[in-house]
């Protein structure tokens, strides 16, 4: 099967074959065809199954075709994704995909100063891709509008809820005109989520090409018992290997991440870490150094799990298992990707074993033991370096401390002046990271570049 066979409209045809695509995955044959006829789709799919594309091709040929109705600050097609790093994604799906249609495009995001955005959204933008928190400010303060809004497509709904932003992604759905199409992914489908697309969609087309729980086939899963002491010796132990080419490495928390990068760099191996202490350009630094291959090994928290879109990752290595089930999932799903093999390789000290056995629960199988290492349990632990396990005092408007976790809210003033930081992109949806109220990453005049995209690409439009 082509594309071509799906019906899809000669502009997008050609900027496919551009890109060297010319077979459907499974879930964009299930998906394209019924959301051209304008159905609702409710889709349960492995990340790296060509998701993006399954929705990004029907809602441009969909405003292709249709007579431009938007008028001024109007928006005809909304996507919303939980983080940044996934927004970026998506936006650039869209410019690969629409290189000869005739859309507009703009991501948006916290993070950043919201006022090259606000610049942006003057222009009769079609396509908004966003993360509700900012979206939802820059509604609040009339710089969108949503009633012209007829597509809509929820990507990554799950990680939305674990995020916390389902009551935004709620307030921002009731501001929609009711009569919408709406394609509604989930790589998995907790109670609540399976609520929310009841309430929202209507007969809609289910598509599932992997079992909610399962793992992708392609990739080989193994299991190093290391105590916590020694998974520093034994990351370093396993990366001599030249094999281990472009390593994605997951950690539970953000204070974790940075040792891990620290001993990584100590020993020569090229690494950098991102999450949500980190300042956007920051975060995209290190991912295009990664992805050009500058970095050999990215150290990353949850947060930014489903942002990554780098080809040929060999290997994911979970330093510290997670403590979601579901979470696991989404991890090693970086690798093996369009059908190349992967390996993901987790280590698991004694503390970790319950979060193990709630993994293959899930997973319903069990993933074998590597014995064959120079680290197993009982191993002389190094002495730790002065300092080195020392935590940096915690943030006191984080309580809690530790880790990516659910934002807490700040009265803090936004960058232009709007007190509305009260969403939860990084910690404040104007400011992003919650050490990033101010308008640049302490730049006092606000002059760090915002990666707010528009695009406006103009070629053959469907007969």
């Amino acid at each position: 099967m082509t594309f071509k066979s799906l019906n899809i409209i000669d502009p997008i045809c050609k900027a496919l074959e551009q890109e060297g695509y010319t077979t459907p995955t499974p879930i964009q044959i299930q998906s394209i065809p019924p959301a051209l006829e304008g159905k609702d789709i409710l889709g349960s799919a492995q990340t790296g199954t060509g998701k993006t594309a399954a929705f990004a091709i029907p809602v441009l040929q969909k405003l292709q075709s249709k007579p431009k109705t938007n008028i001024y600050g109007g928006v005809q097609a909304l996507v919303l994704a939980p983080t940044r790093e996934l927004a970026v994604q998506i936006g650039e799906s869209f410019k690969v995909y629409g290189k000869f249609a005739s859309q507009k495009y703009a991501v948006i995001y916290g993070g950043v100063s919201q006022r090259n955005q606000e610049a942006v959204l003057r222009g009769k933008i079609d396509i908004i891709v966003a993360t509700p928190g900012r979206l939802l400010d820059l509604v609040n303060q009339k710089i969108v509008k949503l009633h012209a809004v007829h597509m809509l497509v929820l990507d990554e709904a799950d990680k939305m809820l674990s995020m916390g932003f389902i009551d935004d992604v709620r307030k921002i759905i009731g501001k929609l005109p009711p009569k919408r199409q709406t394609l509604f992914y989930s790589a998995t489908m907790p109670k609540e989520i399976q609520r929310l697309a009841d309430e929202i969609l209507k007969d809609p087309v289910r598509i599932e090409v992997a079992r909610v729980s399962s793992t992708n086939e392609n990739i080989a899963q193994e299991l190093y018992q290391v105590d916590r002491g020694n998974k520093n010796q034994l990351l370093i132990h396993l990366l001599k290997d030249e094999a281990f080419s472009r390593v994605l490495v997951f950690s539970r928390t953000k204070h974790t991440a940075n040792k891990v990068v620290k001993e990584l760099n100590r020993n020569s191996i090229q690494s950098d870490a991102i999450h949500g202490n980190k300042t956007q350009s920051a975060r995209q630094k290190a991912l295009d150094s990664f992805k050009n291959g500058r970095l050999r090994v990215l150290v990353a928290t949850d947060i930014a799990s489903r942002g990554i879109d780098v080809d040929e990752i060999t290997h994911v290595i979970n330093y510290e298992l997670p403590n979601e089930p579901e979470a696991y999932v989404h991890r090693i799903g970086r690798t093996g990707r369009a059908g190349a093999i992967g390996k993901a390789i987790s280590f698991c000290d004694k503390e970790e074993r319950h979060y193990l056995k709630s993994i293959e629960r899930l997973a319903k199988k069990t993933i074998q033991v590597n014995a064959d290492h120079p680290f197993p349990f009982g191993s002389p632990v190094p002495k730790a370096e002065p300092g080195a396990n020392d935590r940096p005092p915690r943030d006191p408007r984080d309580r809690r401390g530790g880790g990516d976790r659910r934002p807490r809210k700040s009265n803090a003033s936004t960058s232009n002046g709007n007190s509305s930081n009260n969403g939860k992109e990084g910690g404040n949806r104007n400011g992003g990271d919650k050490n990033k109220s101010r308008s640049s990453s302490g730049n006092p005049k606000g002059k760090q570049k915002d990666l707010a995209f528009s695009f406006k690409k103009k070629g053959n439009r469907s007969k």
